[in-house]
């Protein structure tokens, strides 16, 4: 195998290693870290500083500033954030992007197999889930390593190569070069991270003289810019198809980077003059790796502070550019807040599923409102079309969450604790989709009816409306359990399931009464025990509702800190 197939494999393998070492940290930690993220998620709703943490300690967990924004726009596009928050976030995560370049500036090369082993033993001994996690933490971070080192070696020929030394050569004078490059290196990998891996290992190659870097600081700066400005791709392209702002936030990202690498580029002497000043001293081949590390830092600190109080003119510019609203009024079955591209975060994921069987929820209040108008004759044609309406809305919703929660198991993302929560959601949301079937089961028993020779008497009417009065209370108190986990309410559901068990028992007896009286036909009484019975399964339902909202943990919020201090104080939501 000729030299140069050698180097091509072993980059490509290296690479491979390491992204993969990577992404397993990433998922390892985002289980590790559990309810911890949720805190985490909480600061966004606080102020710009607070957002710019959240995003700085997110991309911290995810090792990712693509992933973070991308999450971002999720909630953007769900209207859970709002645009400026959404700017403030990615700033941090700019910052939090960084500390993947400071740990690859360590050099471990000679405890990268027993960090690999420990973390092995670990995850393979441990029977608790979280120190599994741990241990696979340790595990991906060895492996990361490992990748790096293997880039290292196999570009090692390259320090003696005319060519690359004659490249290189070129990259230094003319800096836009080097920003092209490392532009182009993050679109095809995708991974700012991993790009700045290889040009740290490249740069930690010696120079003819055995003791300078072949690319040297000023060199490896520019490649380092463009490695900024590629990663914002990711962003825009998972801004397709969604909201005005979401769109707006990836091209803020875009700006963000782009206006500080054409700064900087304009000051590389500076910042390297800056950077070698922060870092360690010794040989330039001994260094260069966590000065490299410091100047990403260095970069994305400094845009930070000057963007930050600058944020209200970001918006006015992303705004500027990407102009009009979003438009409303789309289909009532289309979801207004899953985003397949947060699926593999769980946390960012149940908050929007969340989101959703709350706007299901709405949905099938209205089902049952409009079904009481129909029972009622109040303007019977327009009540029935409204209820099929928001009928097929809550069936078709419901399938479409029950397919995003089961993609988000198949993702395996999940921690147990998450997948027991997110099970709980699922049911919540199955048994809303079965009050939308006995709902129309009871529509069917009353059309029949009033098709037929002999409908049902006002009185009898009257007491069926009354019964859904009361289901349209006892579903509403129900998802306010889950929405709060309040267990004071819990008592109140229990206590209005069993009325409506009694009141039951009266409209029976009522109606048997009406057929003594020949006020009513003894042929209705198959017709008139269906819908009670279909009343009472509705009943059955939302108690299940309420009982799985205190077995699991209630509703996933974004804003869950905020929302608890609003509680205290009284406010609602």
């Amino acid at each position: 195998m000729s030299e140069h197939v050698t180097i091509l494999f072993g980059l490509a393998g290296g690479l491979a290693l390491f992204l993969y070492g990577m992404n397993s940290m990433s998922d390892a930690l985002q289980k590790a870290a559990g309810e911890g993220m949720k805190k985490i998620l909480s600061f966004l709703t606080k102020n710009a500083v607070m957002g710019a943490l959240a995003g700085m300690l997110v991309t911290a967990v995810l090792q990712s500033s693509s992933a973070t924004t991308v999450m971002v726009i999720g909630f953007v596009s769900a209207g859970l954030m709002s645009l400026p928050q959404a700017i403030s976030v990615i700033f941090g995560a700019n910052i939090g992007t960084t500390m993947t370049a400071q740990l690859m500036a360590f050099k471990i090369s000679d405890y990268i197999y027993p960090i690999i082993f420990i973390g092995f033993m670990i995850n393979f001994i441990s029977k608790k889930e979280k120190i599994k996690n741990i241990g696979m933490v340790v595990f991906s971070f060895g492996l990361l390593f490992e990748g790096i080192e293997i880039m290292g070696k196999v570009m090692k020929p390259l320090a003696s190569s005319p060519f690359f030394l004659d490249l290189m050569g070129k990259v230094t004078h003319v800096p836009v070069l080097g920003v092209l490059l490392g532009m182009t290196m993050t679109l095809v990998v995708q991974s700012s991270s991993a790009t700045i891996a290889v040009l740290q290992n490249f740069a930690s190659q010696a120079g003819p003289d055995g003791v300078s870097s072949v690319i040297g600081l000023t060199g490896a700066i520019p490649i380092l810019l463009g490695d900024n400005i590629g990663t914002t791709i990711t962003a825009l392209l998972a801004s397709i198809g969604q909201s005005k702002n979401a769109k707006r936030t990836a091209v803020a990202h875009s700006i963000f980077n782009i206006t500080g690498s054409i700064v900087f580029l304009c000051l590389i002497p500076v910042l390297a003059s800056f950077v070698r000043f922060i870092s360690p001293k010794g040989n330039e081949i001994d260094v260069i790796s966590r000065q490299i590390a410091n100047a990403h830092t260095t970069f994305n600190v400094v845009c930070t502070l000057i963007w930050l109080p600058l944020l209200p003119v970001m918006v006015k510019i992303v705004t500027f550019l990407i102009k009009g609203n979003d438009r409303v009024g789309e289909a009532a079955y289309k979801p207004k807040f899953l985003d397949e591209h947060v699926i593999s975060q769980p946390v960012a994921a149940m908050c929007l599923v969340s989101k959703e069987i709350t706007g299901l929820s709405e949905t099938a209040k209205e089902m049952l409102a409009s079904l009481n108008a129909y029972v009622a004759k109040k303007e019977p044609e327009a009540a029935y079309e409204k209820f099929v309406s928001s009928h097929g809305a809550v069936k078709r919703l419901q399938d479409l969450i029950a397919a995003y929660i089961s993609r988000m198991f198949s993702s395996g993302a999940l921690t147990e604790q998450q997948a027991e929560q997110t099970a709980g959601l699922l049911y919540v949301s199955n048994n809303i989709d079965r009050i939308a079937d006995r709902s129309d089961e009871i529509r069917e028993v009353l059309e029949q009816n009033r098709a037929g020779k002999k409908p049902f008497s006002d009185a009898a009417c009257a007491d069926v409306e009354n019964g859904i009065k009361i289901l349209e209370n006892l579903f509403q108190e129900a998802m306010i359990v889950v929405e709060t986990g309040d267990e004071n309410n819990i008592a109140q559901v229990e206590k209005d399931k069993n009325h409506m068990r009694k009141v039951q028992k009266q409209y029976n007896k009522a109606h048997l009464n009406r057929i003594k009286k020949k006020q009513c036909s003894a042929e209705l009484t198959a017709d008139y025990s269906r819908l009670l019975y279909s009343m009472d399964r509705i009943a059955d339902n939302c108690v299940g509702i309420a009982e799985e909202a205190m077995e699991q943990v209630p509703f996933v919020k974004l804003y869950e800190e905020n929302a608890r201090q609003e509680a205290a104080a009284g406010g609602k939501r």
